[in-house]
């Protein structure tokens, strides 16, 4: 027998341990900085040196030596390593923990803190660095046009055409410490309901629990381990 073919979707509550703030709780960014402000096309053209001070901050906290990946992004990274069949781990997020941890069958849906993107010729580099109206592009050598490669408000995700492929062949669905409000990812469940087992670790209950098969609460450093220890026991 074949082993089943996985999705995992994750989200900020799966890094919020590793020390980064979610977006949507009481006191995540969104309750500290308008959207409109640093995360829309419309705020970029309006004030960019504003959306890059934000996303600049962002990425020196990524670059602080004591951000690390948790149990949880290490779990999922062995996962990767071991199973034999199809996996597919889906982010919402833009930080570089996962890979960090060592998963390599990773998209990153909303782009990737840690590169930037010009918006004139569209390429795509790493980028540590801070990013300013003056920071040229390394491929163009054009100013003006360098962005953070994050999907903005308004914007299409990225890979959605190999997301959804994995959707359709995939047995097992898996939500981790997201939300379950931003599509098009919260309606990931309700494509394979049905057909596929569905499962969702965490923190606390979301709107989207009840279109699970099965929920689990907690942090995600003790429920993914455990979920993880259970599948690699299963083969």
């Amino acid at each position: 027998m074949s082993a089943p073919s996985i999705v995992i979707l994750t989200g900020a509550g799966i890094s919020r341990e590793s020390g980064l703030a979610t977006f949507r709780d009481a006191d995540g960014i969104w309750a500290k900085v308008r959207i409109e402000d640093v995360a829309t096309p419309e705020a970029f053209r309006r004030d960019p040196m504003r959306v890059h001070g934000f996303y600049n901050a962002r990425r020196a906290q990524l670059r602080d030596a004591a951000l690390q990946p948790n149990a949880a992004h290490l779990a999922l990274a062995e996962l990767d390593g071991c199973w034999p069949g199809d996996l597919l781990l889906v982010t919402q997020n833009v930080d570089d923990l996962h890979a960090r941890a060592g998963s390599r069958r990773l998209l990153h849906m909303h782009g990737e803190l840690m590169k930037a993107r010009c918006g004139r010729c569209e390429a795509v580099h790493p980028w540590a660095a801070d990013l300013s109206t003056g920071t040229p592009c390394p491929a163009c050598r054009q100013t003006g046009s360098m962005r953070p490669h994050v999907v903005w408000f308004g914007e299409m995700p990225l890979e959605l055409k190999q997301i959804s492929a994995a959707l359709d062949r995939c047995d097992l669905f898996v939500a981790i410490g997201t939300s379950g409000q931003v599509y098009p990812a919260a309606g990931f469940v309700a494509e394979v309901r049905g057909r596929a087992r569905t499962v969702e670790l965490n923190l606390e209950a979301t709107e989207g629990s009840r279109l699970f098969d099965e929920v689990r609460y907690g942090p995600a450093t003790q429920t993914v381990p455990a979920f993880v220890h259970e599948l690699v026991q299963s083969l």
